[in-house]
């Protein structure tokens, strides 16, 4: 059976590339670089008040590109390269011509493809980052975290977890797309007390369009994790945002029940915790379990932010301008626990490809089947992954944040945070007169007229003089 001319192997297309996943990897790739350098750009850009608008926005922007060349220039082979010591890899470049040609270690890519995908997930991890620093970070500060966190935090993570020799990987804990690697890694670090005023959004059109850009996205995020065209993708993209709908909803009317009113900036807040909780099993559960989990999402994070953040002291000391560990921390860690009961063992089968009763099933499954050890044993790794990460980020990012200090203040100047980004950045977002002018620079006289006058008036002026 001869194959149509275009899908023969030759030396562009080896036999073991198959174009059809290679299509679709490079395609969810750029969905989730969308949700960064599109949807938080914009989100972060307006949901911030109007004097941090500029600033928020290219914090995002530079992270994106910042981690793209750190990512190429060592931090891949740091994660997914060759044995080095326990919990890193090799430091190596990976922009050799013959080296992103050849077949990725997942078999149908080649590496080029990988490094891309793999690279998209480290940014917006820096980049979710950066939501609970807004408007308090010292920019230049921001420029050495970003790379520094990226080298020996976020590669520490990926490589326990996702690498195929990683430690936790081989206890078989189950990330599907990076609950943990990504979202519970965001959102734990240490906060400063001070700054704790209210954030009210400029602009809250532009904050739904940048909200709707990162639901959409998250199409990519989740369906590009089986880095196949499978009946499993499907089931991602499916469970993505029925579970991401559901939480969306119950937030909405926990806040219409208590408070009164439907709060636009709530339904974001559920729609991120949805899409959050979700990640770290969107492939191995069933829609119900989609549903249920999003009630959860939708109504667990909403106690912790609503409630106990008001009565607990230590939640108390969190500053942070996003809601980073509520809508992160809280709802990552929820989903983390959530896989460890509602995996489906077919279901992990088609993921993982094993077939061993041992590894991969879920309490309530292992229950039904009689495999109970397994099942306890299953929700005791997915705990055992949650504590990994919060401890090792809780002391990276203090060490980080302490050499930083060292060299440039971590946080902005106080007439800096009085004023935003004109005084960061000598730009701000919306220009209030003609030319993209603001309107106080016009006024650098008290003699001079608002709205000045009209040029024949000038004349008229200046003959009465």
């Amino acid at each position: 059976m001869s194959l149509p001319s275009n899908l023969n192997p030759d030396e562009a297309s080896p036999p073991w590339l198959n174009k059809g996943d290679n299509s679709w990897q490079l395609t969810a790739a750029t969905l989730v670089g969308l949700q960064s350098v599109s949807g938080l750009v914009i989100l972060y850009g307006s949901i911030v008040k109007k004097k941090w608008a500029v600033n928020s926005a290219f914090m995002v922007l530079y992270a994106f590109a910042a981690v793209l060349v750190c990512w190429v220039g060592w931090g891949y082979r740091m994660a997914f390269g060759d044995k080095f010591i326990h919990f890193l890899r090799m430091p190596n470049i990976s922009l050799d011509a013959q080296y992103l040609i050849e077949q990725a270690f997942l078999g149908y890519l080649p590496n080029a493809t990988m490094i891309y995908f793999q690279f998209v997930f480290a940014a917006i991890t820096l980049i979710l980052v950066a939501g609970a620093l807004l408007g308090r970070m010292n920019f230049l500060a921001w420029m050495l975290f970003v790379p520094l966190w990226l080298t020996f935090s976020y590669t520490i993570t990926a490589y326990s977890i996702w690498c195929l020799e990683g430690w936790l990987s081989k206890k078989s804990i189950i990330d599907y797309s990076g609950g943990y690697v990504i979202h519970l890694s965001s959102g734990v670090g240490p906060r400063t007390t001070k700054d704790k005023e209210r954030f009210p959004p400029n602009n809250i059109m532009l904050m739904l369009a940048g909200a709707g850009l990162l639901w959409m996205g998250w199409t990519g995020f989740n369906g590009g994790d089986p880095y196949t065209v499978s009946t499993d993708a499907s089931l991602v993209v499916l469970n993505t945002h029925v579970c991401t709908a559901t939480s969306l909803l119950t937030w909405l009317m926990l806040d219409i029940i208590f408070f009164g009113k439907p709060s636009v900036i709530g339904a974001t807040q559920g729609m991120i915790t949805g899409l959050v909780c979700i990640t770290s099993t969107a492939g191995v559960v069933q829609g119900w379990a989609a549903i249920l989990m999003g009630m959860m999402s939708g109504s667990i994070p909403w106690y912790t932010m609503m409630v106990l953040h008001k009565k607990i002291g230590l939640l108390k000391q969190v500053n942070d301008t996003m809601a980073v560990f509520h809508t992160h921390v809280v709802a990552s860690s929820l989903g983390g626990i959530l896989t460890g009961l509602f995996v489906v063992p077919k279901l992990n089968r088609l993921f993982y490809m094993v077939d061993n009763w041992q590894h991969y099933i879920g309490f309530f499954y292992g229950l039904h089947t009689g495999h109970t050890t397994a099942g306890f044993k299953q929700l005791g790794i997915q705990l055992l992954g949650i504590v990994f990460v919060v401890l090792l980020n809780i002391f990276t990012t203090s060490v980080i944040c302490l050499l930083i200090s060292l060299i440039i203040p971590l946080r902005l100047a106080e007439d800096e945070l009085q004023t935003g980004d004109d005084a960061i950045h000598g730009e701000e977002a919306y220009a209030l007169w003609g030319d993209g002018e603001n309107y106080e620079s016009k006024l650098n006289s008290i003699y001079e007229e608002f709205p000045p006058p009209s040029k024949g008036g000038e004349v008229q002026m200046n003959q009465l003089a």
